[in-house]
């Protein structure tokens, strides 16, 4: 039924809520479950223009990417609690949506299982967030939306 399925994960509740659901069709599947964790990517010119100023100045996207590691590691280790066997994680950096998709495709996902709404904070729909909006109706493949 299911080969890989897709599961992106931003540290929020829901994206574990999603995990979860991933790691029962894997159950059933035998798929593999691949996580993905996308940080926005900032330029210099807008890490200029930050108010913090740390004495250990960090590249933006470093610091991001290093959260997205965590957030992928964290993730996995919940997935293998909850009986997950085949898993990869992977971090890449971007605009969520289209990286989400670009990703699921790249990878050849069947599925894709993501949280409703996760920590953008964007207000764009009244019951799903706007990553999962843009990903349901752009995907190649069918999205779970939990």
């Amino acid at each position: 039924m299911f080969k890989r399925i897709l599961v992106p994960v931003d540290g929020s509740v829901k994206a574990l809520e999603a995990l979860d659901k991933a790691v029962e069709l894997q159950k059933l599947t035998h798929a593999e479950i691949l996580l993905l964790c996308v940080f926005k990517h900032h330029s210099l010119f807008e890490a200029s223009l930050s108010m913090v100023r740390p004495g250990d100045l960090q590249i933006p996207d470093d610091a991001l990417r290093e959260y997205a590691r965590e957030v992928v590691d964290f993730a996995r280790e919940h997935a293998v609690n909850e009986g997950a066997e085949k898993l990869r994680g992977f971090v890449k950096g971007g605009r969520p949506s289209r990286v989400i998709i670009r990703f699921a495709r790249e990878k050849d996902a069947d599925l894709i299982v993501m949280g409703s709404r996760g920590t953008s904070g964007d207000v764009d729909g009244m019951l799903m967030g706007s990553v999962s909006q843009r990903v349901a109706g752009h995907a190649h493949c069918p999205v779970l939306v939990v």
